[in-house]
């Protein structure tokens, strides 16, 4: 009698649609095959982390290590114990030993104009002369220049009916997490403007006015401003397919469903394409890859395929991001003009002399994350949205793409109405702030929240180490800070209602 291998009567039995039984263990898929590139990716997130940390944020090596590296909770290298290097004339960071190391080292260069990019794994002597740089006029001497357009903020009393003790205890509650939170979430600075004027400015110890952090995803609602001056002069159009070449190229004539979606889809987190940051894949064909081991920021936008109809879903991918600052880099087609235009047509134009948005090591803008700034520009930030687009009587913004970014998008409709494009809005559930409100939001808590129907900004920087347990809300801040104010007239949502 022929006698088959056990192991392959269970195949037999698994593809009739059959119990294998005893023939086969409980098999589980639980091996991490992509162990080498998290290892990889976390070597380049350390040497991000200490490059920004150190070059453009001005930060001790103490602080980036206790505060900037304690969120990723990850066995680290240091100069102290071997495997950095961090050389500071050259402006660059190595971490990694090189040699018999399995895990290559992963090099990060601070570029003038761009913060730091990170290098391809074991970069050749010449790569890093090869990264792209921006060379931009020398901004002036702003601390004589009265606020917003400088840093001139003189000392004054609270303006009528602000009540100063209640503005304190929404700044106590800000910094004292232990007792109003959890001890994960590090209040850095917390800024309050109140009718174009700044009425409340507190730091953490070992930050300043000047201190530049990271954004993360508040990077986002810059990127959709800018997206939005070129769709204002008609360079781009919201409604129009994004006009890219999609990835992998293919020799068939038939279309590739992909170019169906509109800038406003990717804008509004609504594709329709694999959600591979949400789905796990960050760290291996997703967003982590250009944030922090060199690899393109464009290339692994272009190369998820659809898998729902656009407009239909809410995923919130920063690929979708990625995708339409390429519309924008393909709209203004030269690569100099594009490395400037941040800087030219938004920055430097109200005052955001500090802000330095990051590049991959191809010259594609990073705006998905990749911005370093300080807490008063992002509030200059926030004051061009709260003047609806208005700086010093000129329209930089046209009010359609204020209305756009603050109404809810239609794929959020059965979820609550929290997400417009690139700005988070109040959720229907929460009663206890205007629901006009609308702000940015990125990880460890990075909020710009604009109250219109109180002629207000609020801006919290935070180093939050586990934001995804405990994170800080900004809609919370916003309760606290209102107790200060008299009450007013709450406006609602673009699109949804009347103000009441």
């Amino acid at each position: 009698m022929t006698r088959f291998p056990s192991s392959l009567l269970a195949c037999l039995a698994l593809g009739l649609g059959l119990s294998a039984g005893p023939l086969l263990g409980q098999a589980t898929d639980d091996y991490d095959y992509h162990r080498p590139t998290r290892d990889l990716i976390g070597r380049g997130m350390q040497a991000m982390m200490l490059c920004n940390g150190l070059f453009v944020s001005e930060r001790s090596l103490d602080q980036v290590y206790s505060q900037e590296l304690q969120y990723y909770r990850m066995p680290t290298l240091s100069p102290h114990t071997g495997g950095v290097e961090i050389d500071d004339e050259a402006r660059t960071v190595r971490v990694g030993h090189g040699g018999n190391d399995p895990t290559p080292a992963m090099y990060a260069a601070e570029r003038e104009g761009l913060g730091c990019v990170v290098l391809a794994p074991d970069p050749s002597p010449a790569a890093v002369d090869a990264l792209p740089r921006l060379a931009l006029p020398p901004s002036a001497d702003r601390s004589d220049v009265p606020w917003p357009d400088g840093d001139l903020v003189p000392e004054a009393p609270l303006p009528t009916g602000i009540d100063g003790q209640n503005l304190e205890a929404a700044a106590e509650w800000a910094f004292d997490r232990e007792t109003h939170g959890h001890p994960s979430q590090v209040t850095l600075s917390l800024l309050v403007v109140h009718e174009g004027r700044l009425i409340l400015e507190r730091y953490a110890p070992g930050v300043e006015v000047s201190t530049r952090t990271r954004t993360w995803s508040t990077a986002k609602s810059l990127a959709v401003t800018l997206i939005g001056m070129l769709v204002d002069r008609g360079e781009l159009a919201l409604d129009a397919p994004l006009g890219v070449e999609w990835l992998p190229t293919s020799e068939h004539e038939a279309p590739d469903p992909r170019d169906q979606i509109t800038l406003r889809q990717v804008l509004q987190m609504s594709s329709g394409l694999d959600p591979v940051d949400n789905d796990g894949g960050c760290e291996i064909i997703g967003s982590c890859l250009s944030y922090w081991a060199g690899a393109s920021s464009v290339e692994g936008a272009l190369r998820r395929g659809l898998v729902r109809q656009p407009g239909s879903h809410w995923d919130y991918e920063n690929y979708d991001t990625l995708l339409g600052v390429l519309a924008m880099k393909q709209a203004i087609g030269d690569p100099e003009a594009y490395l400037r235009f941040p800087h030219e047509a938004l920055l430097r134009r109200i005052g955001m002399f500090d802000t330095v948005p990051g590049v991959d090591r191809f010259g594609d803008y990073v705006l998905s994350s990749q911005v370093y700034t300080n807490a008063r520009d992002l509030a200059r930030f926030g004051l061009l949205y709260l003047n609806r687009g208005v700086w010093n009587g000129e329209r930089l913004l046209s009010e359609e793409w204020v209305d756009f970014v603050r109404t809810p998008a239609p794929s959020t409709a059965e979820r609550g109405r929290f997400y417009g494009g690139q700005f988070w809005l109040v959720p229907d559930e929460r009663d206890d702030v205007p629901p006009d409100s609308y702000s940015t939001a990125g990880n460890r808590g990075q909020y710009v929240v604009i109250v219109p129907s109180y002629d207000l900004v609020i801006v919290r920087r935070g180093l939050d180490w586990l934001p995804g347990v405990h994170s800080f809300d900004q809609w919370d801040l916003t309760r606290e800070v209102l107790e200060a104010f008299p009450a007013r007239p709450w406006g609602e949502k673009p699109g949804v209602g009347t103000t009441r």
